[in-house]
């Protein structure tokens, strides 16, 4: 067992602990994220340009879904990270081939999560849906935090395990 793989590990299970509060939260405050949810769809605080808005979704059945997507991968991605920590746990003392072995599921996690926010947030609800025009409904900010240190946890768990150190 070594510090590098002690941070790798618990880098994981913080990501994985973020998505899991994510989902929570987003399932226990439901309505106020779902306010968040349908304002970008609606693009009803863009600057309502005519040339975006046909790509606006009004349908209240298509938030509810959009929302639920959202809330599914977030899942998903915790899934996936604690899973990931399981097996990078399991690995602490095995050999360098062993734990890259064992990386698969975090790196699957961390990969959906940083997907979520840089496809999800910032590509299709900032560009597609022209969030970043909103004032009030923009979480491109956030979007970039959070694809930020997930990003800076796959670069750190996808580097080759060194036998010695």
């Amino acid at each position: 067992m070594t510090p590098l793989r002690l941070a790798r590990l618990s880098l994981v299970a913080a990501v994985a602990l973020f998505f899991t509060l994510v989902a929570w939260g987003n399932i226990a405050d439901y309505g106020s994220n779902l306010a968040f949810v349908q304002h970008v769809l609606t693009m009803d605080t863009t600057f309502k340009s005519p040339a975006l808005m046909g790509r606006a979704i009004e349908s209240p059945a298509l938030h509810h879904a959009a929302y639920w997507l959202i809330i599914g991968w977030q899942m998903l991605t915790a899934a996936l990270c604690w899973g990931g920590v399981w097996r990078l746990g399991r690995a602490l003392r095995d050999t360098g081939v062993a734990q890259d072995r064992a990386k698969g599921l975090a790196i699957l996690g961390l990969t959906a999560g940083f997907l979520l926010y840089t496809v999800g947030f910032v590509t299709i609800g900032g560009e597609w849906f022209a969030m970043w025009q909103s004032a009030t409904w923009n979480g491109q900010r956030s979007a970039h935090i959070f694809f930020t240190f997930i990003g800076i946890v796959l670069l750190v768990l996808i580097q080759p395990e060194r036998e010695t150190m």
